[in-house]
């Protein structure tokens, strides 16, 4: 995990402090009617004050109460945006942690742009540059903003932005063209096209992101805060109707009971914490290095029913890699190690350095010291689609079976059994074969190996676990990509696919009434990115596919879906846990508000006073504490978030109803018992 996303405590004085200041901004009305039942309960405590100014003035007996009243239902109000500001602070810690780690960076913009070969520059700010600015990094520079390699090879430390310590290679022409600005070339040198605005590149978006200044309300929150809303009118409704019943039943209520008993009977508790449940949502994705640009994407992650995974770079490392030299016509592996490593010195493909890799690490090979000197070699092309060496009398090739059979002058059938044996076994394995020939002689075969991610078939399982389908989208052939999803795990492919057929496909599954999600990292991938409900596009792929999807997984781990609909899955159980436990409290405040409000005048309601409250001052003051507290003491599970279990919903509704239906029943009846006991020995009441 990288340092600038690593999760702060929520109680630490970086995060409390300014959360305190900023929950007294938030009392601003034109901030808070954004959350009707805040605003409603800020109204009615501001009537309270002024009713307690009024009477305090004219020496009205009973203020204390009322001030007393006034005092909780302030606190209530300042409860309640104090967890949505502890909720923002902590990511305004994480996006201050990352600005600070950004410097005044100076960019080598190119005089010269079209000249291939002429890397004149000069030194500006890097705030300055352009869209379409050329620039050149070399070794230790700091790539000066998000742009595409252009030209060259270099490998670039991305920690700042990954937190991963390895190097990353980066390069022109393929799907990991894309630098993040901020990262640092370690060797070697790039020309990159910079893509992004001044303030605009992705080290600045992921911190107005981390700040929550661009999140914005989900379905589901619209929907749950118009059901609160609806609540909170017909209480008030109800309210102001047992005011008139109870002057007609010849009963006194005062305005500040009033206010008590309406700030009890609507859902403060959820009203409260609802916001905060949704930013500390986004705040969660970024401890696991996922930068959500959508708060409906992450809540859509956890009702997904279908992933779509790209194999190049996503299920597998992206390169080819040389996992095995296969020996024919009495060849030993020794000598065919031997000559595809002369054959592969200046390849400088991944496929060619894994070639060079495997000889020297398995087969103990190395080059003649004289060799790259004397030796001739012939470069791949597309045309030939074989390459080379000549040195010291010899002539090896390496390259696409049919081309090296050319080479040699045979066709297939007139080749030796064991060399097609060879070749077949490994184009059923999902591999690539590469034919290796010296003058005329067959000496074996390569097997280039698409690399699946190690601990990708476990993490496959468990989505199965949680009722996701995975598929598998690849261009290859239909035989590899059975033998790739077959070592991957995954539950199905689709082979030979184009990105009109994986358009087409998240179409057609979307038509049915499911939710896709899509990972990965090319811009071939980039239009099923963005056509599906959560676009998670990989941090190591191309600036076209990290602008279609709507997160960014900073790790570019394709399995880091589990965890984002673990985090989906969490907000809105979060949120029907805490509205569950919100409404089924509101009952036993009833018992302790409805008694205390009309036992002088119908002595009958007594037996409703089951916590046997001291009086009907203590009862209602209880009630109004035991509102705002409750809030406080709720916060730190709005942050975390209710543990996700791969349970039917069946058993899940069950759980939420006995943990927070049962206890939002209990608590109160308990709390407010205490508070007034508290109360009452105090002698506030």
């Amino acid at each position: 995990m990288s340092s600038s996303t690593k999760p702060i405590s929520v109680f630490s004085p970086a995060i409390m402090l300014p959360a305190l200041r900023d929950a007294f901004i938030k009392l601003d009305p034109r901030q808070l009617i954004g959350n009707p039942v805040i605003f409603v309960t800020e109204v009615v405590a501001a009537l309270v004050t002024v009713i307690f100014t009024q009477d305090l003035l004219t020496g009205q007996v009973g203020t204390s109460f009322s001030g007393q009243i006034a005092l909780w239902l302030w606190f209530t109000v300042i409860f309640a945006c104090l967890s949505e500001a502890v909720a923002e602070g902590r990511g305004k810690a994480q996006a201050e942690s990352l600005r600070r780690s950004k410097t005044d960076l100076m960019a080598k913009k190119l005089l010269f742009p079209d000249r291939a070969t002429d890397h004149a520059s000069q030194i500006i700010p890097a705030s300055t540059l352009q869209l379409g600015d050329i620039v050149i990094v070399e070794t230790n520079d700091i790539i000066p903003g998000d742009g595409e390699v252009i030209e060259g090879v270099a490998s670039v430390n991305e920690s700042a932005i990954t937190g991963e310590s390895a190097p990353v290679i980066r390069e022109a022409g393929g799907d990991r063209s894309a630098v993040t600005g901020g990262t640092q070339v370690i060797s070697d040198w790039l020309k990159i096209r910079i893509s992004a605005k001044p303030g605009d590149s992705f080290v600045d978006r992921m911190i107005g992101l981390i700040e929550g200044a661009t999140r914005q309300k989900t379905p589901n929150e619209i929907a749950l805060s118009i059901l609160l809303s609806g609540l909170t009118l017909v209480f008030l409704i109800a309210v102001v109707t047992l005011y008139g019943l109870a002057l007609y039943a010849g009963a006194e209520l005062s305005v500040a009971v009033l206010a008590a008993l309406l700030v009890t009977l609507i859902p403060t508790t959820i009203g409260g914490l609802l916001s905060a449940i949704g930013i500390a949502g986004m705040n969660r994705l970024i401890g696991f290095n996922v930068i959500a640009t959508s708060g409906r994407a992450v809540e859509a992650a956890g009702d997904v029913d279908t992933l779509l995974l790209d194999k190049t770079g996503t299920i597998t490392f992206g390169n080819r890699m040389a996992s095995e030299f296969v020996p024919v016509g009495g060849v030993s592996e020794s000598d065919l190690a031997s000559a595809v490593l002369l054959a592969s010195l200046a390849d400088e493909t991944a496929e060619g350095r894994s070639i060079v890799a495997l000889a020297r690490a398995d087969y103990g090979i190395s080059e003649p010291a004289d060799a790259t000197s004397a030796a001739a070699f012939i470069a791949f092309s597309a045309q030939t689609r074989l390459s080379g060496v000549d040195v010291a009398g010899r002539r090896i090739r390496k390259g696409a079976v049919d081309a090296v059979l050319r080479f040699v002058g045979l066709d297939k059938a007139q080749a030796s059994a064991e060399f097609n044996k060879a070749v077949e076994a490994i184009a059923r394995s999902g591999g690539t074969p590469l034919a290796v020939a010296e003058e005329d002689r067959l000496l074996g075969v390569v097997h280039l190996k698409d690399v699946v991610k190690p601990g990708i078939k476990e993490r496959f399982a468990a989505l199965r676990a949680m009722g996701i389908k995975t598929v598998m989208v690849t261009g290859d052939n239909p035989i590899t990509a059975a033998a790739i999803a077959s070592e991957a795990g995954v539950d199905d492919f689709i082979a030979e696919a184009t990105p009109e057929q994986k358009l087409a496909y998240i179409r057609n599954e979307q038509v049915g009434g499911r939710l896709i999600a899509m990972c990965g990292d090319g811009t071939n991938d980039a239009p099923a990115l963005a056509q599906a409900d959560v676009g998670v596009a990989m941090q190591t792929g191309t600036q076209a596919a990290r602008e279609a999807g709507n997160m960014v997984d900073l790790d570019s781990s394709p399995t880091k879906l589990i965890e984002i609909v673990e985090i989906g899955k969490q907000i809105l159980m979060t949120r029907g846990a805490l509205t569950t436990f919100s409404i089924a409290n509101d009952v036993a405040k009833y018992f302790a508000i409805i008694p205390a409000l009309f036992v002088a005048t119908y002595p009958g309601l007594g037996v409703l006073n089951v916590m046997g409250l001291t009086s009907p001052q203590s009862a209602i003051l209880s009630a109004v504490i035991f509102n705002a507290l409750i809030i406080v003491a709720l916060i730190p599970l709005a942050l975390r978030g209710v543990a996700y279990r791969p349970v039917g919903a069946a058993a899940l509704l069950s759980r939420n109803l006995l943990i927070y239906g049962l206890g939002g029943l209990v608590a109160p009846f308990i709390g407010i018992k205490l508070l007034d006991m508290a109360v009452t020995a105090l002698g506030i009441i």
